[in-house]
């Protein structure tokens, strides 16, 4: 997992492609395979791409909806 340090910048890192990947389920869900052809020339490839979904699940931005088998963005309610 490529994070930003003093080796990589903030481009070359996974956290770079996050916005790319929460502006386009801000729209609308989609399945894995049809978010990952929408954003492919984005990423380094497939393992990239697993590792930036894995991340913003445990940052609880994605969610994964089992019945429809489909991605979602995840919307809070701020109190």
């Amino acid at each position: 997992m490529l994070l930003p340090n003093k080796l990589f910048s903030y481009k070359e890192s996974i956290v770079s492609k996050f916005p790319i990947i929460l502006q386009i389920l801000r729209k609308s869900p989609y399945s894995v395979l049809g978010l990952y052809k929408r954003i492919q020339d984005n990423v380094t490839g497939v393992n990239e791409y697993i590792e930036i979904l894995d991340c913003l699940y445990a940052l609880n931005k994605i969610d994964y909806d089992e019945e429809t088998e489909v991605l979602r963005y995840v919307v809070r309610n701020h109190e």
